[in-house]
Order: structure tokens, then sequence, then C-alpha cells
């Protein structure tokens, strides 16, 4: 009785369906999906102000090139440097032509994680996926590791 039990837990394992949707073409980049498509974010480096306390982060350009309608979206990731575990999802204000991200210990309206949910698909592949519905605005997925911002926009 128990060896066919290890033999069907051992073949259901080998008939587990593998991806076989999209790949990204680079790797440590987040990719949105947009059906069969995948579209690369925008890669930055923040820099990063103090004063007063406040942590600020600040992106250049008041809106990024890379945009999607999906208020859910998702994202494929090849990972080799950046753990897909560690990204984190902030929304960005725009201030004077950047975008920016406040974090303070004093201030109430410090910046929060949004809720996301990481796949492995299969290798070095993961699905990144938004738990919430994301307003219009900017939006930053950053590894909690280093200053990489990976910048979108809903619209």
């Amino acid at each position: 009785m128990r060896k066919l039990l290890f033999v069907l837990l051992l073949s259901a394992a080998l008939w587990a369906d593998k991806y076989e949707g999209p790949r990204p073409d680079k790797t440590d980049l987040p990719y949105l999906v947009h059906a069969d498509n995948l579209v690369p974010t925008e890669a930055v480096d923040a820099k990063q102000s103090n004063a007063k306390g406040d942590v600020t982060y600040v992106i250049p350009g008041a809106q990024s090139t890379v945009r999607t309608p999906l208020s859910t979206p998702s994202f494929l990731m090849r990972v080799e440097e950046i753990s897909a575990d560690h990204m984190q999802l902030f929304k960005l204000t725009s201030k004077g032509g950047q975008r920016e991200v406040l974090f303070s210990r004093k201030n109430k309206r410090m910046a929060r994680p949004i809720r996301l949910n990481v796949t492995h698909l299969d290798g070095d592949l993961y699905k990144i996926q938004v738990d919430d519905i994301l307003e219009n605005g900017e939006y930053s997925l950053s590894p909690d590791t280093s200053d990489k911002a990976f910048c979108f926009q809903v619209y």
C-alpha cells in the first residue's frame, strides 16, 4: 500500500503542469503581463534624501513611460540577483516634475507597502500579483534590499 501511494505521488509530480506562457527576456526586471505580451517596467535608481527625520525616495520624471489599464496587475520576473519574495509595491506622489515616496517615523501618512502575492512558476521564473485594487496613478515595485525602482503607471 505504501509503495502504491509513493508511486502515485511521484507520478503526480511528474505530470504537474509546467508554465508554458511568455518568458521575460532579461533577469531581475519585472515585466507587466498584458495577455500574452510582456511589457518591461521602467527601471531606475531612486535617490534617497533625509530631512527632519523623514526619508524620501525620489525618482526623476513626473510619470512613468510604462502604462497599464489593469487595476490589479501581474508581473513576471526571472530572478538572478534580486529575490522576488523581497519585492514591495508603493504608490508614488508626483511633485515638481518627479515622483517620490515618503517614509516618516512621525507622520501617520507614511508609505505602506501594497500587498503582493509571489508564486514560483518554474526554475528562475516568478509571478508577482497585486492583491489590492490600485487607483490610477504612479507606482514603484522595489526590492527591500536596494534603491532600485521598477515603475509603472495605472490609468
